[in-house]
């Protein structure tokens, strides 16, 4: 509008470009076509992951694939492009999916709890850091939350917090809900789950049905998903401590004091009130509760040692040549011939070590003396003269002129 003014008022195009500050022939055109500018889209060429569009979208639909996954496929069918082109195409579709709407699901008293794991970075004195794991165990009903800190994420630790949880809550509902973890489940195999055998084992202990989200689905289990970032606000931020027994303390008091004292955001009732109608509907604890140890066969050597972790460990005689359980938990060992409680030694804290009992070496020797005495006693008696029985039988003297006249055929043998 400026260069058509400026034209009108005798201007030439060289004083309009010094006046506008642009080039001459941007000038020129605009006064030839004596009109305003208008913006032309250009048309702009197609991706060359168009026609693998419907491909990509039918894999997302199925499962919820990696975009590393859906480029080997696509790169296998003739895609030519990169991978950078795939992933962000493959972003924008799961942007798309994950504004579906999800009803939420309630639960009647005692039916489902829900389980997580969470990790936790603690800064120690001397400028590093480790890492802590938070169990957490929440009641779909009532919400009322048991949580723990462990050291390591470990099976025996896993079945060990179910059961502090299960004491602390009063009881056991109908199901857990848990992510696909290898503490639970070995793999999918036709679309069922094969649960870790000892886990499964200590679930029909305690008498409740296991179930899986299905893959890449935590909104699934959203009764404990929020709880672990309430944790991390209201009780880990600031907090300070020296060992996990302590923590686990303090978590404790605060169990009891303010998380499972709250009003709920969701039933907006207090978690506590909630709880104590939940408690008549869970199933009680049984009577004892399940073995967590690590549990493992190994066969006992002509020594009487068996091999456990590279490190040899002493065991009774008479097992000699048999399978037997080990146990082991805590730094300790107990050796079992089936129900038979053997032995209990404490782990070798180094590899190559061979742990014995001074008992257990005293009765090997004792064994072996009497052994030695009984197989002397059995060769006595294979070895005594035919004659008389003795040691030493009686043996008939002769001259060696009556052995000279046999020899030259002046007699016969005689017995």
């Amino acid at each position: 509008m400026d260069i058509i003014a400026l034209h009108r008022r005798g201007l030439s195009e060289r004083k309009i470009s010094e006046r506008l500050g642009c080039h001459r022939k941007t000038v020129k055109r605009y006064i030839q076509a004596g009109q305003k500018p208008e913006y032309r889209k250009t048309k702009r060429r197609g991706s060359i992951l168009t026609p693998y569009y419907p491909i990509i979208e039918d894999l997302l639909e199925e499962d919820d694939y990696r975009a590393t996954w859906i480029y080997n496929r696509v790169k296998q069918i003739g895609y030519p492009g990169g991978y950078d082109t795939v992933k962000l195409y493959i972003r924008k579709i799961k942007k798309k999916l994950r504004r579906q709407a999800y009803l939420r699901f309630e639960t009647v008293p005692g039916l489902q709890g829900q389980m997580d794991w969470a990790d936790f970075q603690v800064a120690d004195f001397q400028g590093g850091s480790f890492t802590v794991y938070l169990f957490v165990l929440v009641l779909g009903f009532s919400r009322a939350m048991f949580a723990m800190f462990v050291d390591r994420c470990t099976l025996q630790s896993f079945m060990d917090a179910h059961i502090h949880s299960f004491h602390y809550l009063g009881g056991i509902p109908m199901e857990m809900l848990y992510d696909n973890m290898k503490n639970v489940v070995i793999s999918r195999t036709g679309g069922q789950t094969v649960f870790n055998v000892e886990f499964f084992h200590f679930t029909q202990h305690y008498g409740f049905k296991p179930m899986t989200c299905p893959p890449y689905s935590p909104w699934v289990k959203g009764k404990v998903e929020r709880p672990v970032d309430y944790i991390r606000e209201s009780f880990w931020r600031g907090y300070h401590f020296t060992t996990i027994e302590q923590a686990n303390r303090d978590l404790l008091r605060w169990l009891n004091e303010t998380a499972n004292c709250r009003e709920h955001g969701t039933h907006r009732q207090r978690v506590d009130m909630r709880w104590q109608q939940e408690l008549k509907s869970l199933s009680p604890c049984p009577a004892t509760d399940y073995d967590t140890s690590l549990k493992e066969y190994r066969r006992v050597y002509k020594d009487c040692f068996i091999s456990y972790n590279a490190s040899q460990y002493q065991v009774p005689p008479d097992v000699i040549g048999k399978k037997i359980l080990l146990k082991i938990k805590d730094g300790v060992i107990r050796f079992y011939d089936d129900d038979r409680l053997l032995v209990t030694h404490c782990e070798a804290e180094q590899k190559g070590t061979r742990v014995s009992d001074a008992t257990i070496t005293a009765q090997i020797l004792k064994q072996r003396k009497q052994g030695k005495k009984k197989y002397g006693r059995i060769k006595g008696k294979a070895t005594r003269g035919l004659v008389n029985g003795s040691l030493y039988p009686q043996v008939l003297y002769r001259p060696l002129s009556f052995y000279d006249q046999i020899a030259q055929g002046g007699g016969a043998w005689i017995n």
